[in-house]
């Protein structure tokens, strides 16, 4: 098992400074972000924000009251209404995106999973935006966000009625995708099975083709990747590829803008090298790029499909009427 995250000291790399306003417009998109959450899909779910906690965020001076309590951050559940007071599987859904947050173009598939019967937990870990300045700034890449997802699965096992929790599974998207891979490493007797789409894999890699991503990355982790290979490598989910237990589903597109096809591929080489069993498909150009299979396509939906029938296959949800 891979060691507890530490939180990256960032003070040597200050984060770019926004205008307090752009926080102050975050904050209020937010806000209608999750009225448009509860009426898209209120008529399948009932829906609650939570508040729960995790390891400490960063501090300046450690001797001051306070200091050392865990963070607190919110995080989204859904129960589908036509569960009744049975059990489900869960789902872990952390957001990509970075400094994004629980929206957009996840609730469709919000909706298709409340609809193939699984309970949902959608943390908006550290450094997600629409919160304030504070929680932006909280951004630890690959760090103790980590740690933010994995206590909202926690918390769903141990709060949640509706949730069987000897079914967890985990999926996200981007740097979501990310989320599941660090998380099923890390934690492999939690997970059931996952899903990464597009993930952000290689972060040495990633330094490399994305120009603007090393001064970015300096304050994301606290230190550069010249400064520090081995810490990067320690986040990066290709570098603990021999960790894999859990039942995982890897897709890509050789178009895809973002994460790099070659990033994804490092990490299916990796996971070869090691002996693990574990699926993935590799899409020739699919239209849309690093969002194909999020999008309302034909082949979006075949390929959400796929990821859904993968899901099923270790997690058996409940059949509603």
């Amino acid at each position: 098992m891979l060691s507890m995250a530490a939180t990256a000291d960032t003070s040597k790399y200050p984060a770019p400074t926004l205008p307090e306003y752009k926080h102050e417009f975050d904050i209020l998109k937010r806000k209608v972000d999750v009225l448009s959450m509860y009426q898209r899909l209120g008529d399948v779910a009932m829906i609650q924000e939570i508040n729960i906690t995790s390891l400490p965020p960063r501090s300046s001076n450690p001797t001051a009251l306070g200091a050392g309590n865990p963070l607190v951050f919110p995080a989204y559940t859904f129960v589908p209404k036509a569960l009744g007071n049975r059990k489900a599987p869960l789902l872990v859904f952390p957001h990509g995106g970075v400094h994004s947050n629980f929206s957009g173009v996840l609730i469709p598939i919000a909706r298709e999973l409340l609809e193939e019967g699984y309970v949902l937990i959608a943390p908006e870990y550290r450094g997600s935006s629409g919160f304030g300045r504070g929680m932006y700034d909280e951004i630890d890449y690959g760090g103790a966000e980590i740690d933010d997802t994995h206590a909202a699965r926690d918390w769903a096992v141990e709060n949640m009625p509706n949730v069987d929790g000897s079914r967890v599974g985990i999926l996200g998207w981007s740097h979501g995708g990310f989320h599941a891979l660090m998380n099923i490493f890390r934690w492999p007797g939690d997970y059931k099975v996952a899903y990464a789409g597009v993930p952000v894999s290689d972060l040495v890699q990633r330094m490399a083709y994305q120009p603007s991503y090393p001064e970015i990355f300096n304050h994301f982790i606290g230190k550069s990747v010249q400064e520090d290979p081995m810490e990067y490598r320690r986040r990066s989910p290709v570098y603990h590829a021999d960790k894999l237990q859990t039942p995982l589903l890897i897709h890509s597109t050789t178009n895809d803008g973002d994460v790099h096809v070659m990033e994804v591929e490092h990490l299916i080489a990796a996971l070869k090298a090691a002996n693990k069993k574990f699926e993935y498909k590799i899409y020739d150009n699919a239209p849309g790029g690093h969002g194909f299979n999020m999008i309302d396509t034909r082949l979006a939906r075949e390929s959400r499909r796929e990821v859904y029938q993968f899901l099923a296959r270790y997690l058996k949800p409940a059949r509603l009427e």
